[in-house]
């Protein structure tokens, strides 16, 4: 009897000696998901109340009528996606195509140019001494602290038909007599590589500063100068930094409405301009949401060709999204 009750006894502390590691583990991982929820909570609350329902909501009036006013009303139809292909009672028409087109253009085109511009500063930053670079980082990122209607306002007048840069093109027969550069596709294309430059230099500024140098001097060794030697040795190791510039500056750019507007007016219409017409001047809501939404595909798809692009090019998480 006495050994069966200490039998019993040594079964009931081991049982309880073997519990108590399986509840500290438990208790380490509702603390852990507590913290994460702290963390991310905020965060992911703002992504779903200002980002997944006004998509949704924005889906549900795509596939709405439109009454006499503009706005959404039943049955449910195809319409809206119908008029974003070009489709429409009087025939098909291209012009959203084009503007579609123009937009990646432009995208393209200033993406490009921001590049072009980022590498020289970001390398004449990496010159300088330790304690002047983040005094030069902060005049590069120190104007996006600025209103965008303000330096687009600015960009206007430095490129209107009494700017001294516009006197420069009519004498060129670039422009013709008492026009400006502004409105214009050129003027879009400047305004949107200004304001999105900081954009490009910030990530690659971030590569640069983790350069390997013996890579550079091993180039030199073997006879490797100017471009070759940059080429082979320096945009390998910036390209993480570069692939991210491309979506900071591409996907907003795609979709600027400021810029645009101001810079290009009717003659240089862009994607996001179209969708803020169809809430304001002409209001079709359940068109404005079909083509808000056909831009976030477009915005999704390019994020995955630079996702697959970066992973195959050798790219950390630093350019995946």
């Amino acid at each position: 009897m006495f050994f069966r009750k200490r039998t019993a006894l040594l079964g009931f502390f081991l049982m309880s000696a073997s519990s108590l590691p399986q509840t500290a583990v438990q208790t380490e991982s509702r603390a852990r998901a507590f913290r994460l929820w702290i963390t991310a909570g905020p965060g992911l609350f703002w992504i779903i109340l200002f980002l997944l329902i006004p998509s949704a909501v924005l889906l549900g009036i795509g596939f709405l009528s439109s009454n006499d006013y503009g706005s959404p009303v039943m049955p449910i139809t195809s319409q809206p996606f119908q008029q974003v292909a070009g489709f429409s009672m009087l025939g098909w028409d291209d012009g959203n195509i084009i503007i579609f087109l123009r937009s990646l253009e432009q995208a393209g085109i200033a993406t490009v140019v921001t590049a072009l511009l980022a590498y020289p500063l970001v390398f004449f930053i990496m010159t300088r001494p330790e304690s002047v670079r983040p005094l030069l980082m902060l005049f590069i990122v120190l104007p996006s602290w600025t209103n965008q209607v303000v330096r687009t306002y600015a960009w206007l007048e430095l490129l209107g038909p009494n700017a001294p840069l516009t006197w420069v093109a009519h004498a060129l027969h670039i422009v013709p007599p008492d026009l400006g550069i502004a409105p214009g596709s050129f003027a879009v294309t400047t305004g949107l590589a200004y304001n999105y430059l900081p954009y490009m230099i910030v990530p690659l500024y971030a590569s640069a500063e983790r350069l390997d140098w013996t890579l550079v001097e091993a180039g030199r060794d073997l006879y490797a100068s100017g471009f070759k030697l940059f080429w082979h040795t320096v945009f390998p190791q910036t390209i993480p930094g570069l692939l991210s510039g491309i979506i900071f500056v591409a996907i907003p750019a795609f979709g600027d409405y400021v810029v645009p507007q101001l810079l290009g007016g009717d003659r240089a219409l862009m994607i996001g301009s179209l969708i803020a017409n169809q809430f304001t001047e002409t209001p079709d809501w359940p068109y404005g949401a079909a083509l808000t939404i056909i831009m976030l595909v477009f915005t999704a798809a390019g994020l995955i060709a630079f996702r697959i692009l970066s992973r195959r090019l050798g790219g950390s998480g630093e350019a995946t999204i």
